[in-house]
């Protein structure tokens, strides 16, 4: 079954976009995108190109329009839980970045780990109302940052693969 699924989109998208639409993924992001375009044996820097933009993408309309949307979910009875959800998982991370502000968001997003990334760092400087341009741009140098370490890690593991 996985196997059709993988087919399926591999012949309609290609590995291109494959990569592409994965680093859009909030969760999966980047950290996600660049080893799945190294194991598919992409150009590492056509895969770091393209999970950048694709991981950057969501930035400026998470940063636009993320407290918009939370507020009219709120008043939505179905959609209620997720926006308080989406809301406490920024909270549980805003200290992180207020200590640093623009700083903090830059390393948040550039430490590869689970949780952290463009999207919830976007979110928490669009919740504590950081400024737009600098927000963005700190957001950007974060991913190019967490890209290069991802890359670096996938293309080590890709290579002592090989050589077993």
């Amino acid at each position: 079954m996985v196997e059709a699924i993988q087919t399926f989109f591999l012949e309609t998208l290609g590995k291109e976009l494959c990569v592409f639409f994965c680093s859009m993924i909030p969760i999966i992001e980047l950290r996600g995108a660049i080893p799945m375009g190294t194991a598919f044996g992409l150009d590492p820097w056509l895969n770091y190109a393209i999970s950048v933009v694709g991981n950057m993408l969501p930035v400026p309309v998470i940063l636009l329009f993320v407290r918009v949307v939370l507020n009219w979910m709120k008043k939505i009875k179905g959609l209620s839980k997720i926006a308080l959800w989406v809301e406490a998982k920024a909270d549980k991370n805003k200290g992180k970045i207020e200590k640093y502000g623009y700083l903090g968001v830059f390393i948040f997003v550039a430490v590869p780990l689970p949780g952290t990334g463009a999207w919830t760092g976007s979110l928490i400087a669009a919740l504590m109302k950081m400024k737009f341009w600098k927000s963005l741009l700190f957001v950007f140098f974060g991913v190019l940052t967490a890209g290069v370490i991802m890359l670096l890690g996938s293309s080590a593991v890709a290579f002592l693969v090989r050589l077993f």
